[in-house]
Parts: C-alpha cells; sequence; structure tokens
C-alpha cells in the first residue's frame, strides 16, 4: 500500500480511514473464503464498476497500480497449469486482484496523515509495554517514506555499475546499497533528534 492519495477527489475521501480499513479487513476475510469462480469473477466486475463509477483517468491510476502483481499471478498461471488445477488458479489469482484492488482503493482515497494517526490511536495500549505509538506511527510513515527512495536510488546504483562494467550488476551492488540506506537512516535519526526527538 505504499500508493499516494490519488489527486481525483471522490466520495470515498469524505469517509474516515478507520470505517475503510475495517471494511477492508472483513471483506478480504470473507473473499479469500470463497471457493465459487463463477461469484469471485462476478465481485471482481463489481470492484471493477467501482472504481470505473469515479471516472476513467482514477481506473487508469488504479489499474497502473496492480502492474506489481503480474510476476505472482504468471507464477500461479505456471503452477497451476502444471498441476492441472487451472479452476483452483483462476480463483486465487482473481481473489489476489480483488484484495489488492480494495487495499489500493482504500489507499488512494486516504491520506498518510489519516492512517498514520490512526496507527497511533490503536497503538496507545502498547503504551504501557514500554513502546511508544507516536514513534510506531513515526516508523511506519518513515518506512512508507523512504522505500520507493531506496528503490529508487539502487536502480541509479544499478544504472551506474552498468555504465562501468559489462558484468551484472546483481549482487554486487548489495553492499553500498546497504551503507546508502544507514546513511539515509543516520540523517533523519539526526533530523528528528534535531527537532526533538519523539
Amino acid at each position: 500500500m505504499l500508493t499516494l492519495t490519488c489527486p481525483i477527489k471522490t466520495p470515498l475521501h469524505r469517509i474516515a480511514v478507520g470505517p475503510k480499513l475495517l471494511a477492508l479487513a472483513v471483506t478480504s476475510v470473507a473473499l479469500f473464503q470463497l471457493q465459487n469462480l463463477w461469484l469471485i469473477a462476478a465481485i471482481m466486475a463489481v470492484v471493477a464498476g467501482l472504481h470505473l463509477a469515479f471516472g476513467r483517468a482514477f481506473a487508469r491510476h488504479a489499474a497502473a497500480m496492480l502492474r506489481p502483481l503480474w510476476p505472482f499471478l504468471l507464477i500461479l498461471g505456471v503452477w497451476h497449469g502444471w498441476t492441472g488445477e487451472w479452476a483452483t488458479g483462476a480463483a486465487l489469482a482473481g481473489k489476489m486482484l480483488v484484495a489488492v484492488a480494495l487495499a489500493n482503493l482504500v489507499t488512494m482515497t486516504s491520506r498518510l496523515e489519516d492512517m498514520i494517526a490512526l496507527i497511533e490511536r490503536l497503538s496507545r495500549p502498547l503504551a504501557r509495554f514500554g513502546l511508544s505509538p507516536r514513534a510506531l506511527a513515526v516508523a511506519m510513515a518513515l518506512v512508507i517514506r523512504f522505500t520507493p527512495v531506496l528503490m529508487e536510488k539502487t536502480a541509479q546504483l544499478g544504472m551506474a555499475w552498468r555504465a562501468r562494467s559489462t558484468r551484472r550488476a546483481n549482487w554486487r551492488i548489495m553492499l553500498p546499497v546497504s551503507l546508502m540506506a544507514l546513511d539515509d537512516a543516520d540523517h533523519v535519526a539526526e533530523a528528528i533528534r534535531a527537532r526533538g526527538g519523539l
């Protein structure tokens, strides 16, 4: 759920993040109990219709967020094709698509600040065990913010390697990437301490 909030406003933007996440959790649990392929296909059509109801631009944005799923769907297809269980594979792929599409829908229509505030509220009982709810919320925000940054820096390091060598970079760039991540974490920790810490 690393997607940023979609700038195209929908009625779902006005719903608080708590009820949306609760509905997502309940729907996901119910969805994975289903085995009927036709019912799963009908739910997929409803979810696609829900996205299209908010406009073609919104639906295109949501479809683009599903691109990272294709390797998993390919593996499912190959495995279930090899075992001859096409119906099981299709049902599992459909459930996965619906669950991720709904999770993306919640993320696209919720502000990150609202999600962080909800995590902070829900984790208050952990304070009696010495865990700071604020620290947990900030850690979540940092992971969400720095994952795309780290991926982009890794890609840049890979391009720099390819510009200087004919060999593939693969594992050879892992140490520089790790050191870069530690250096970024150190800079962020210094910035947080300079602003009074958590």
